[in-house]
């Protein structure tokens, strides 16, 4: 190797110190999105709650400021089911939808994470009766709201629609409304990226589960893992293995039903999971900021190798 002057080796520093600048999140807001998100305010975002209308809120008025185009009124489509559990129907579940037009592709990648919790329930020792689901699924918001800053700002091949969902906590409601109802047709949906429970593990682990059914991705997210923290792991996706296949665990279930490849990124449950210790103080917020740094490493690879057509 030639010896490097010190202007030359300047000018190095910078250009690595732009490459990586420019592919990341901003980590501030990412952390004042979830900590206001699974903060008491919001006193566990059930759906058609008080405080789900204020993260519905919150989330909308991220896109507005963030100028996502929409394809339902004011970024909303609204959507009811019958919660048999409960016996109640509820009329006013909401997913909030924005949408940035490809470079290249008519195709799209769908990016979702729910954003609803399971609200207020029994007290636990410390008397603690608010789920604010800091992991789940507040890490997936705040996630979602910072990849689609990126992408508007850095237009990607392939179109994306961004999509916070309502009622995944009541059987991926959201989601099955969102694929019932989809702005496009569902041919053109390349892949869905569903983003749930991505902020702490002990072993510094994420999982990119889904390669299994989708094989060809593998190789992209190993390519775009490598040396990367937290450690990408794969599996729990195999057919006839009980609850450790999340196949149907979340948003990205209806999209596998529809024939949408699928790439869930989450990690493992821990002690606090539907707990009302899910709190943000609970997080790891250096695990956190480099998984969903992780996350858009991913994305950007997806996007560059899957075909536009």
């Amino acid at each position: 190797m030639q010896p490097t002057t010190k202007s030359a080796l300047s000018c190095l520093l910078f250009l690595v110190f732009f490459q990586v600048a420019g592919q990341s999140i901003n980590s501030k807001t990412l952390l004042e999105n979830i900590k206001f998100l699974s903060s008491d305010e919001l006193k566990g975002r059930k759906t058609g709650s008080e405080g789900n209308t204020k993260a519905r809120s919150f989330i909308l008025e991220q896109f507005r400021t963030i100028k996502l185009e929409a394809h339902y009124p004011d970024y909303q489509q609204q959507f009811s089911f019958k919660n048999k559990r409960e016996n109640k129907t509820y009329e006013d579940a909401i997913n909030v939808v924005g949408f940035v037009a490809g470079s290249s592709s008519d195709h799209l990648i769908v990016i979702t994470a729910h954003y609803d919790h399971i609200g207020i329930g029994r007290p636990d020792a410390a008397g603690d009766s608010i789920y604010n689901g800091a992991d789940d699924n507040a890490s997936g918001t705040a996630a979602l709201i910072e990849l689609a800053k990126y992408f508007k700002k850095n237009r990607p091949r392939h179109s994306m629609i961004f999509a916070a969902l309502d009622g995944e906590e009541m059987g991926l409601q959201g989601a099955k409304a969102l694929v019932k109802d989809f702005p496009f047709p569902l041919e053109q949906i390349v892949l869905n990226i569903n983003m749930d429970m991505i902020s702490r593990n002990e072993q510094g682990e994420l999982y990119a589960s889904g390669t299994y059914y989708n094989p060809r991705l593998k190789s992209i997210l190993e390519e775009a893992a490598s040396g990367a923290m937290p450690k990408l792991m794969f599996g729990h996706d195999e057919p006839n293995t009980g609850s450790d296949n999340w196949t149907q665990s979340s948003d990205h279930g209806p999209f596998f039903n529809a024939n949408v490849p699928h790439i869930y990124f989450g990690v493992e449950d821990h002690p606090d999971y539907h707990k009302p210790s899910d709190s943000f103080d609970r997080i790891d917020e250096q695990f956190y900021v480099n998984a969903v740094n992780l996350i858009l490493k991913c994305t950007l690879a997806l996007d560059a190798k899957l075909p536009e057509e």
